[in-house]
C-alpha cells in the first residue's frame, strides 16, 4: 500500500496545484485548455512513439494479449454506450465519453509504475501493448460513436473518424513506433532526447488540466452518472478482462498480472481534454477525480485477488 501510495500521491498534488492555480488567478480554465490541447497533440504522441519503437516488433504484436484486452474493454465500451443512450437517453456524444471512461485506462502515468514494482521488466512491453488497444481501437471507436450523433450513418462517421485519425498526432505517433520497431531503427541522439524530454512532459501538465477543469464544476443531477463510469472503469473493465483471459489462449503469467491491473486503473489523465470538443470536460474530470481516488483501494483489492499469479511471477 505504501508503494502505491508514492506512486499515486504525487497525482493529488499535481492536481491540486491546476485547482490552486485558477482558484487563485495564476490561470484561466481557457488558458489551461491551451496547455490540454499542447499535452493531446505533443506530449502524448511523443510517448506513444518511446513506448513503441524502443522494442522489437514480436514484442508489440503479442496476438493473445492484444485480443482478451481488446476483447474486454470492447464489451464495456459497447455496453456502456448502449445502457447510457438506449436505456437512459443520454446524446450520444456523452454516451460515447462514459463508455470511453468505462473502458480506457491511465495505462502510462498511474498504471505502469506500479506494475513496473510488481513485475519489472515485463511492464514494459504490456504497457505497449495496452496503448496499441487504447489508441488503435477504443478511443477513435469512442470518437466514432460520438460524432455519430446516435444516426444510423455509421459509414459516414467512420470515414470521418478515419480521416481525422489519420491526421490525429498520436495516431501518426503510434505509425511511427510501429515502423521503427518492425525496421528496427533508432532516432539520432539529439532527437531522441527531444522526443523523451516532450514525452516526459505529458504527465504534470495533463494532470495540472485536469485539477484546473475542476473549477467551479458542479455536480447536481450527476451524481447517478459518475456513479456508473467510476464503478465501470475500476470494477467492471477489469472483470471482463479477466473474463476474456479465460477463453483465450493462455498467456504467460506477468503478462496476465499485467492485464488485469491495467484494466483496473482508473480512466486516462487525458480524458477531460479528450472531452473538450464535446463541452463535457468537467462531469470527465469530475468522474477522472473520483475514480483516481477511490483506485487508491480497487487497485490493491485486484493485487490482493491476483496474488497467485504474482507468486507465479516470482
Amino acid at each position: 500500500m505504501l508503494q502505491i501510495l508514492s506512486v499515486t500521491g504525487p497525482i493529488y498534488l499535481i492536481m491540486a496545484a491546476g485547482y490552486m492555480a485558477v482558484r487563485w488567478g495564476f490561470f484561466t480554465r481557457e488558458e489551461a485548455r491551451v496547455l490540454g490541447r499542447f499535452v493531446v497533440n505533443f506530449c502524448v504522441p511523443a510517448l506513444v512513439f518511446r513506448a513503441l519503437s524502443q522494442r522489437t516488433l514480436s514484442e508489440v504484436l503479442n496476438g493473445p494479449y492484444l485480443a482478451a484486452y481488446a476483447l474486454g474493454s470492447l464489451a464495456v465500451l459497447l455496453g456502456a454506450v448502449a445502457y447510457a443512450h438506449r436505456l437512459r437517453g443520454k446524446p450520444m456524444s456523452l454516451a460515447a465519453l462514459q463508455g470511453l471512461g468505462m473502458s480506457g485506462s491511465n495505462s502510462a502515468f498511474v498504471g505502469y509504475p506500479i506494475i513496473l514494482q510488481l513485475l519489472g521488466p515485463p511492464a514494459g512491453v504490456a504497457l505497449a501493448l495496452t496503448m496499441m488497444v487504447e489508441n488503435l481501437l477504443i478511443m477513435p471507436l469512442a470518437f466514432v460513436l460520438a460524432d455519430s450523433g446516435g444516426t444510423l450513418r455509421w459509414h459516414r462517421a467512420l470515414a470521418q473518424a478515419m480521416r481525422g485519425l489519420l491526421k490525429n498526432p498520436m495516431f501518426i505517433g503510434i505509425l511511427a513506433g510501429f515502423t521503427f520497431a518492425l525496421f528496427d531503427l533508432h532516432l539520432p541522439e539529439v532527437l531522441d532526447r527531444t522526443a523523451q524530454i516532450t514525452a516526459t512532459a505529458a504527465s504534470p501538465l495533463a494532470l495540472f488540466v485536469i485539477g484546473a477543469s475542476l473549477v467551479g464544476l458542479r455536480l447536481e443531477g450527476l451524481r447517478r452518472d459518475l456513479a456508473v463510469v467510476v464503478l465501470g472503469k475500476l470494477v467492471l473493465h477489469p472483470v471482463a478482462v479477466f473474463l476474456a483471459l479465460l477463453i483465450l489462449p493462455p498467456l504467460d503469467p506477468p503478462l496476465r498480472v499485467a492485464a488485469v491491473v491495467f484494466a483496473g486503473m482508473p480512466m486516462l489523465s487525458l480524458y477531460p481534454a479528450l472531452a473538450q470538443k464535446y463541452q463535457q470536460e468537467g462531469f470527465c474530470a469530475a468522474a477522472l477525480l473520483v475514480a483516481t481516488v477511490l483506485s487508491f483501494l480497487t487497485i490493491s483489492v485486484w493485487i490482493w485477488a491476483i496474488y497467485p499469479l504474482l507468486e507465479l511471477v516470482d
